[in-house]
């Protein structure tokens, strides 16, 4: 490897970044010893439920130089992801009849375009000082990326467990590159601006968030429609509301994502109409044009068998309609058991807002 200035590298990797759409870069050490006891006590909590791959690589997680040998810093970058759109959030949860899918979600798969993006980094870096050892990550292996975030000055974790950034809110993906060049780090990280602000607790449908910094996966939304595999409990299912895949509550309450910008990346914009999508007519999708319709979207990923159950629960959930219970029953006789008991529990739902109405 040819000499090199570290810090003058560190400035044009910054360049490089910003030209390949990141919104911000920054570089952190490896040393993620709090961290380690914090993740140690959630997962003694059992706070990751079914998420057995949360505690499967032990120390891997949050040793980055056990997951990726010779790593020495971690170049963090982060990428806006909210969609410019007609409908607000918010007007979609308010609207029943409408199902509601975690923003991060209604475009194409992040993971592909961060790490294509990423990987380009480190081909103008190594174009720079020549082969260097490095590994990319999305979001796709035992990597403590919130922590390692903080670490590199991009923001701090907040009380709903998020990484805030005090110019730009949460609305942005996180990628990490993981590399063995000395550069210097960014030992200034943005402290914590939180306060005595509970909005993020107090608005949580399920009270998922159990302690200011603590989410407890088992009482998510997001767990419930994304990782749960088996039947989602009937405690949380009417306060599941629309919510079809994921949950952004906790994010459209802070008060720093007014300082959120849209996304200029065409991919991470709204397909198939998944910003205000129709309950009745996605559940009427077959399971082919679900997997054509969701190719290349980070939904595909949970199956057609839990996208129903989703959509069970959202539809029980339905103001009362009659369309609506026809729907169900209709659906009934073809559906797996999983999905059948969600929908035998929406029907009733649906009767019993019918009888009320009549």
């Amino acid at each position: 490897m040819p000499d090199f200035d570290p810090a003058q590298l560190k400035s044009r990797i910054r360049e490089w970044g910003a030209e390949l759409g990141f919104q911000q870069l920054g570089v952190a050490d490896i040393d993620l010893h709090e961290a380690e006891r914090r993740l140690a006590e959630w997962l003694e909590a059992g706070y990751h439920g079914q998420m057995e791959w949360m505690a499967r690589h032990g120390t891997k997680r949050s040793r980055p130089g056990e997951l990726h040998p010779g790593t020495l810093r971690v170049i963090s970058a982060r990428m806006d992801y909210l969609p410019p759109e007609p409908h607000a959030p918010r007007t979609v949860l308010g609207d029943g009849r409408l199902g509601y899918v975690s923003r991060y979600a209604v475009g194409r798969d992040y993971h592909k375009v961060l790490r294509k993006r990423l990987q380009k980094l480190a081909v103008r870096i190594a174009n720079e000082v020549g082969e260097f050892g490095y590994r990319v990550f999305v979001d796709s292996a035992p990597v403590m990326e919130k922590p390692l975030a903080e670490k590199a000055g991009l923001g701090w974790i907040g009380k709903h467990s998020n990484l805030i950034n005090r110019r730009a809110g949460s609305w942005f993906f996180l990628g990490e590159l993981f590399t063995d060049l000395p550069l210097p780090v960014d030992d200034d990280p943005q402290r914590d601006h939180c306060g005595s602000c509970t909005a993020c607790i107090d608005v949580c449908p399920t009270g998922a968030i159990v302690a200011p910094y603590v989410v407890d996966g088992r009482r998510c939304i997001s767990y419930h429609t994304i990782e749960l595999q088996g039947p989602i409990p009937g405690a949380y299912r009417r306060a599941m509301g629309n919510r079809i895949y994921g949950c952004d509550d906790c994010q459209l309450v802070c008060p720093w994502n007014r300082f959120a910008r849209n996304t200029g990346e065409a991919d991470f914009r709204a397909r198939h109409g998944l910003d205000t999508p129709d309950l009745v007519e996605l559940f009427g999708w077959s399971e082919p044009q679900f997997l054509d319709r969701m190719a290349g979207s980070a939904i595909r990923r949970i199956g057609f068998e839990r996208w129903r159950r989703n959509l069970a629960v959202a539809l029980g959930n339905a103001p009362a309609s009659r369309e609506v219970l026809a729907t169900l029953r209709e659906a009934r006789p073809r559906a797996t058991a999983l999905v059948a008991e969600h929908i035998d529990w929406a029907i009733r739902e649906q009767l019993e807002k019918l009888d009320r109405s009549s």
